[in-house]
């Protein structure tokens, strides 16, 4: 038996270890993305609620990126949100520096 084939009707490269032939598959290497709480908590949220979507996005390889723009997404919207807050509270440096508690 031959130690690789090739199938034409998918395009992949098989190898055979032992009695079987497995596909010779490599996930492509791409940039390091950093995933924060908020990519963190998606990600089991996918996991455990959305695993036809976990799958798909793990078998693309397109789990990481997608994962870096939600904790994106989420880390700027929580930035707004606080700003947004503390204009309404009227909250600025001086007050913080005054009366820390108030």
């Amino acid at each position: 038996m031959e130690k690789f084939i090739y199938d034409n009707s998918n395009g992949l490269w098989y190898e055979l270890h032992g009695d079987y032939y497995l596909p010779c598959l490599v996930i492509p290497e791409k940039e390091i993305h950093t995933i924060g709480i908020w990519g963190r908590k998606h990600q089991q949220y996918l996991r455990e609620h959305r695993p036809i979507i976990y799958s798909d996005l793990v078998l693309s390889g397109k789990l990481f990126s997608y994962l870096a723009d939600i904790d994106t997404q989420a880390r700027n919207k929580l930035d707004l949100l606080v700003t947004q807050l503390a204009e309404k509270e009227s909250i600025n440096e001086h007050l913080k520096a005054q009366d820390q508690m108030a």
